[in-house]
């Protein structure tokens, strides 16, 4: 012992550990640890739990579909109410201007962007699990609806045809009808998105966020930024163009805003430009003495005031013919059923916005729930938005989901529960029924303006990218594959297609050893995908193994009939031809007859190939740079009879080319189907099968080490290696 008391000689590393353990197939960790068997429920027992109920249970269900009666019996009216009324009160004046400013992007009268800003809120208040999200209009989703709106309804059906006084027909456009026309698009969609996120949130599927990657969402939102920029700029410029949509549409769109730039009403520009410039400006002084000013300045509402009596007291739209609002409704519609007729034409675009709005909202949700240490239920989201949807698209409105800024707002004026939801449909309320009327004279460049100034969060995403790519390359291509997807083939493609890079990539992440390949699948596999497994490993290890099996065959009988006509010379270290050089590529299996005879082989020569090196016939016959193949089964959960039947042929065509094929990372009801189905025989053995991918490799490398030291031109080195020892000795 040292003095002190401490023991003598060096500290141990208290700051790593080592584990050691065999390496793990199948076979070898059953027969070390005994599996324990489970005893499954009958199909009589679950359903005899999921039928009963009880007081206790029914109240707990009745408190998961409406949260309220969990938060609102809590809520501390003395400490919360007036921080509540304050921000509801400050929300509500950003969600009323929001819901004008919108309008324009979904293409319908700007009156119903008021009802879009009031319902929603209602259904939220009682069924969502965030305190501080804030329903209704987003810009990105917005431009979505407003997408198939044009592409339903463009202003090309609504011609008609009008005599003037000098008897010369004139085109003009039906704007009654086709008004009318996209507020019924525009409902029904929303009304289907809610539906289809109703399903979802019954089914339990709110996981589907998850395949919603960081980088992609950033790419996609960015890229719709820069799709309301344009959306948004023709309004600013007050210059008309067809509505364009579909792929290269914002293409289009730029390219007749430039032609007619000559059309410029100069009002409207300076009014959207001063609006862009004070709003910027104002929300950066908010942003950095954020902890100074107790309330952030409504910087919107009060330009909107202001513009709102500049154009009244100037006469903008007679003097200098200012696009302005015009006419607001007041009052609400009755509710209308959806037109159940146009639900195929909108099918497909129906899911990718249920989908985008529900993981906006989520998202926004997520990061003040984490701030303020609460839950959020995923799959009660997408009740609470569907049922939302469901009911503003009864009362005329568009897709509802949650604003960036807006919930910003009620979260920083001191909003604690969605009392203050409450207080700000209240605001919108007044001015649906009273204040519309005041907001008649405001030009519409400053409303696009404002949903302008808005973007600018989303455009600095593109900051992300540099960072991204020195943090993972991988993630930054999928954000600009992402954003380019969704600018070149629009909102809709342009997601669907960066999730499927997205999941494409998860393939090539896996760092492999020399030689091996790792192929993960991260879904159930069954009849439907399972052309897509095929694909997928093709495309990983490089090669189609049919086709490298065929060229081999007809390589051997090529190289076996030379063998024969003596144009070729098999020995037991290669094939001599005719002109005398080796290929070592070549070895028997089996020793020749007479090795001492060297001229024609007196029986046909089986011989084992060296694929990869030079061959001497001409056939083209692709390389295989693997010797093992890994399927990474962690994500998959399921297998079905087709699958276990592919699975079967996939390792057979790759054993047949010297790949050897395992599996690992897998659950235990992959193995029970793999049994069932027969997959295992003599052939294909259970310990093919590892507990993990590092299992896996590990045996890899242990059998490749063990196959060199066996190999006999690594015994040729290994010999002359001895004989030059001892002759040094």
């Amino acid at each position: 012992m040292a003095a002190g008391g401490r023991p003598a000689g060096p500290m141990p590393d208290l700051g790593r550990y080592v584990v050691s353990r065999p390496i793990y197939s199948e076979p070898a960790f059953q027969e070390e640890n005994e599996k324990r068997a489970q005893l499954q429920p009958t199909l009589r027992d679950r359903v005899q739990r999921a039928c009963s109920c009880s007081r206790k249970k029914a109240f707990q269900i009745t408190k998961s579909f409406f949260p309220i009666l969990e938060w609102l019996p809590k809520y501390r009216v003395k400490e919360w109410l007036i921080s509540d009324i304050i921000s509801g009160v400050s929300t509500g004046l950003v969600a009323t201007l929001q819901g004008l400013a919108f309008a324009l992007l979904v293409a319908v009268p700007l009156g119903y962007g008021l009802y879009s800003a009031f319902f929603p809120l209602l259904t939220y208040f009682f069924l969502g699990t965030s305190r501080h999200l804030s329903a209704g209009p987003f810009p990105v989703v917005s431009l979505m609806v407003g997408s198939v709106v044009l592409t339903m309804a463009p202003d090309e059906k609504f011609h008609i045809m009008s005599s003037n006084a000098t008897g010369l027909n004139k085109t003009l456009i039906d704007t009654a009808s086709r008004d009318a026309q996209r507020v019924v698009i525009a409902s029904t969609l929303t009304f289907l998105v809610g539906i289809i996120q109703l399903v979802f949130g019954a089914l339990q599927i709110g996981f589907i966020v998850r395949y919603l990657a960081d980088p992609l969402i950033g790419g996609f939102t960015t890229a719709a930024a820069f799709q309301v920029f344009v959306s948004q700029l023709k309004i600013v410029l007050n210059v008309s163009t067809k509505n364009y949509n579909g792929i290269l549409s914002i293409i289009y769109t730029l390219i007749e805003i430039f032609q007619r730039i000559g059309t410029t009403n100069i009002a409207d520009l300076i009014a959207g430009l001063l609006t862009i410039f004070v709003c910027m400006v104002v929300k950066e002084i908010n942003d950095r003495f954020k902890h100074k000013i107790p309330v952030p300045i409504p910087i919107e509402v009060i330009v909107t005031i202001v513009a709102t009596g500049i154009s009244y007291g100037a006469d903008l739209e007679k003097k200098y013919n200012a696009g302005i609002v015009k006419t607001i409704p007041r009052g609400f519609l009755p509710p209308e059923p959806p037109a159940v007729s146009m639900f195929s034409e909108m099918i497909a675009a129906g899911f990718s916005i249920a989908v985008v709005a529900y993981a906006i909202a989520v998202s926004v949700a997520k990061v003040y729930a984490t701030k303020h240490d609460y839950p959020i239920d995923g799959n009660q989201e997408f009740i609470a938005f569907g049922i939302s949807n469901v009911f503003a698209g009864a009362f005329s409105c568009f897709v509802a989901t949650t604003a960036l800024s807006r919930t910003a707002v009620q979260e920083s004026t001191g909003g604690k529960t969605q009392v203050a939801s409450i207080i700000s449909a209240g605001i919108v309320l007044i001015a649906i029924v009273a204040l519309g009327k005041l907001l008649e004279p405001l030009q519409k460049s400053v409303l696009a303006a404002v949903v302008i100034a808005n973007l600018k969060g989303m455009f600095m995403q593109v900051f992300d990218v540099p960072r991204l790519w020195r943090q993972n390359k991988v993630d930054a291509m999928i954000w600009i594959f992402t954003f380019v997807a969704s600018i070149i083939l629009g909102l809709d493609l342009g997601l669907l297609a960066g999730l499927v890079f997205g999941l494409l990539t998860v393939v090539v992440r896996v760092v492999e050893p020399e030689g091996v390949k790792i192929l993960r699948f991260s879904s159930p596999i069954f009849y439907a995908n399972i052309d897509g497994l095929k694909s997928s490993l093709k495309s990983t290890v490089g090669f189609d193994a049919v086709r490298v099996h065929n060229k081999r065959l007809k390589a051997l009988r090529i190289i076996q009939k030379l063998i024969k006509k003596g144009k070729l010379k098999a020995t037991k270290n290669g094939i001599i031809s005719d002109s005398g050089t080796t290929n070592e590529a070549f070895e028997p299996y089996e020793d020749l007859d007479d090795p001492e005879d060297l001229k024609i082989p007196t029986k046909e020569v089986e011989i084992q190939v060296d694929w990869n090196s030079e061959l001497p016939v001409k056939v083209n016959v692709p390389r295989v740079p693997i010797h093992s193949l890994i399927f990474d089964f962690g994500g998959v959960s399921f297998l079905d009879v087709v699958a276990v039947r592919t699975m079967r042929m996939i390792v057979k065509e790759f054993e047949r080319i010297d790949v050897s094929v395992y599996i690992a990372s897998h659950q235990d009801n992959i193995i029970t189907k793999l049994e069932q189905c027969g997959f295992f025989d003599d052939n294909i053995r259970k310990d093919m099968v590892f507990l993990t991918v590092h299992d896996a490799v590990l045996y890899i490398q242990h059998e490749m080490m063990h196959r060199d030291l066996q190999d006999p031109i690594f015994e040729k080195v290994r010999t002359m290696y001895h004989l030059f020892f001892c002759i040094i000795q």
